[in-house]
């Protein structure tokens, strides 16, 4: 049976079980309590083993497969607990099958001379027992109509239960361990398609694009609009199990030179810029759209994608670069001023913060000062900022780290993808967001093409950060 018929075949099939849509799903619901009691859970779990036995064909078991996804979306909050307690305390690791494969494997190394064949079947026999019921029922839902969909939400629900460490067990963090593994197949490079997103793309991509943009929030259709002139690029991955669903989107502005301020990029009232003019791609915003595809490797990807793309319809482009916020730099900062560090500012600064705040109380006072949205107007208390604060935030980027990771996680993305840290940029984003998160400061992380092998390598390996002379001439006050 080729791929579309079968398609075909798990559609009537869909529409037969559903009949007349919504109102089967109201049978559903009149049948079953949305917070699964524990009758209609012993029920749910005989539907589970019926769908994963051995023994079940291939569409009984993907109609099985349906059943139970329609049952899990008629749940409540309560109910979809009880769903993942369910999978995780019946339907995990069968650990008699287990131990009874390594039992075998082990007599078999214990004999003399090894029986090759055997080995390898005992070895076989350990993978199957490595396989939970669980993920069986989760590998079900490929190819269904809806069903990767499904499943990515599925995961989605799974981990907002993080937020509740008595229910957050070993259970489901293995759970969600199995569903990242078996998401990262599915969304392997192969199977994603890089699409350009214009204005002239379906205005229900485009409506998704503003509810998923998580950077630089899309305050209106004229906004969108300007980001999707001639002069800017949208990028976005797909994946034919989920078509009109965005997975990941960058936007990317054409410039002259390395840009430094996101102001004059996003304002909707800045004339069109001549891209034959253009030498520059900025990277200036990048949106995972899925939070059910958490930890599965996409963005980087989609910056190599697009640059392959941008050069090719623009050979002109010499230079690739983010304008990027430094989300933890102002939490940070913080925390090192209510420590009162000694080591955070020189003592020429002290003086001149001193003389700016009127006070000889430099660590208590400018916390509270930068939680100001207007510090940034009074003149001599900028200027006294400036160079510490640029310091500061060199300082954070590159010499901050988690184990031998940039402690900073956007500054973690680019440079795991092979960038280097190129320039910070003082007032580059005064709105609210830029001053909570980084006094306003922002990070420039080129990809210069030739090197981002090398710099990804020693990076990952040993923690090296590859930084510009002008990051240099910052941490040397």
């Amino acid at each position: 049976m080729d791929l579309i018929s079968e398609r075909g075949l798990f559609e009537r099939t869909r529409r037969r079980l559903t009949r007349s849509g919504d109102a089967a799903l109201r049978r559903l619901t009149h049948k079953w309590s949305p917070d699964l009691p524990d009758k209609d859970a012993e029920r749910l779990a005989d539907e589970i083993r019926a769908c994963v036995s051995p023994t079940v064909g291939e569409m009984t078991a993907r109609r099985g497969a349906l059943e139970i996804g329609d049952r899990y979306r008629c749940l409540n909050d309560e109910g979809r607990t009880r769903f993942f307690d369910l999978l995780a305390s019946d339907f995990g690791v069968d650990r008699h099958a287990l131990d009874t494969a390594v039992a075998a494997r082990q007599k078999i190394l214990a004999g003399t001379p090894v029986d090759s064949a055997a080995l390898l079947t005992a070895e076989r026999d350990m993978r199957r027992a490595l396989r939970s019921p669980r993920a069986l029922l989760f590998g079900r839902f490929n190819g269904l109509e809806e069903g990767v969909k499904f499943l990515v939400d599925l995961r989605s629900d799974l981990r907002d239960l993080r937020r509740n460490a008595n229910v957050w067990t070993p259970e489901f963090k293995e759970m969600d361990a199995e569903l990242h593994d078996i998401l990262s197949g599915w969304f392997d490079v192969g199977n994603l398609e890089l699409r350009q997103i214009s204005w002239d793309t379906p205005a229900s991509i485009l409506e998704k694009l503003i509810q998923y943009e998580s950077v630089h929030e899309i305050t209106s259709w004229d906004d969108l609009r300007n980001r999707l002139d001639p002069d800017r690029r949208c990028y976005a991955f797909f994946h034919p199990g989920m078509p009109d669903e965005p997975l990941i989107f960058v936007e990317v502005a054409l410039t002259k030179g390395i840009a430094g301020n996101l102001g004059e990029l996003l304002d909707v009232h800045a004339p069109e810029y001549d891209i034959a003019d253009a030498d520059t791609a900025i990277f200036y915003s990048i949106s995972n759209c899925q939070a059910g595809l958490a930890g599965v490797n996409l963005g980087d990807l989609l910056i190599k994608r697009v640059v392959g793309a941008l050069t090719a319809e623009l050979p002109q482009l010499t230079t690739f670069s983010t304008l990027s916020p430094i989300t933890g730099f102002r939490p940070w900062l913080s925390t090192k001023l209510q420590e009162r560090d000694p080591g955070l500012f020189t003592s020429e600064e002290t003086f001149a913060l001193r003389t700016a705040l009127g006070t000889t109380d430099v660590f208590g006072t400018l916390d509270q000062v930068l939680d100001r949205p207007d510090w940034h107007w009074e003149k001599p208390l900028a200027e006294a900022l400036h160079d510490p604060l640029l310091r500061l935030s060199a300082r954070y980027v590159t010499q901050e780290k988690r184990g031998q990771r940039a402690l900073d996680r956007v500054a973690n993305f680019h440079l795991s993808n092979g960038a280097r840290v190129e320039r910070l940029n003082w007032k580059a984003n005064l709105s609210p967001v830029g001053l909570s998160r980084s006094a306003g400061i922002m990070a420039n992380y080129r990809y210069v093409i030739r090197h981002i092998p090398e710099n990804h390598t020693r990076y990952v390996t040993d923690g090296q950060i590859h930084i510009s002379s002008d990051i240099e001439a910052l941490l040397s006050p």
